[in-house]
């Protein structure tokens, strides 16, 4: 029977998590990895790692400080940078990150937030969310420090993005 383990990052992840999605083509160094091991360990984020039959599987954070203005100004911490390898997706793990991820946020606040892109490779991300209960924060969409306005035009990339809220009570 496989298994899966959600678990707090340890500094040994850091280059395990960068090889892994160097592996299959995804840019994602091990500094980025590192960074986020040390605001772990300042208390300023957390990291959780999916852990599949003894392989690492993917990765969620939280963020207790967000830089999305509004859930800064409302104490919502943040779900930032959910990532599965391809290898496990649809096995249930992103879901199981989130799980993890939203116990975590209650027992420190009552909503959680999370930012998703809006073009088509984060489709079954956005997908995930509204089956979770995430709804649009009303704010609109959020590109590069600023909510656009009618008309304005941008480049769809992976900074334009559409923030989500969650109440977490029943979690």
């Amino acid at each position: 029977m496989k298994m899966l383990m959600i678990r707090e990052m340890v500094e040994k992840d850091c280059a395990v998590i960068a090889r892994s999605f160097t592996a299959q083509g995804w840019e994602k160094p091990e500094g980025q990895f590192r960074r986020y091991w040390k605001e772990q360990l300042d208390h300023q984020r957390i990291v959780l790692v999916a852990i599949f039959d003894g392989a690492f599987a993917g990765y969620l954070t939280i963020v207790w400080i967000s830089n999305y203005p509004p859930f800064c100004e409302f104490n919502i911490p943040e779900i930032v940078d959910l990532n599965v390898l391809i290898k496990f997706c649809r096995m249930g793990i992103a879901n199981r990150l989130m799980e993890e991820a939203e116990k975590r946020i209650v027992e420190k606040a009552p909503k959680a937030g999370l930012g998703v892109c809006l073009h088509s490779d984060y489709g079954p991300a956005q997908a995930l969310y509204a089956r979770r209960g995430y709804i649009p924060d009303g704010r609109g969409v959020y590109y590069r420090g600023h909510h656009l306005q009618y008309g304005e035009q941008v480049v769809l990339d992976d900074d334009l993005c559409l923030y989500l809220i969650k109440p977490l009570e029943n979690c």
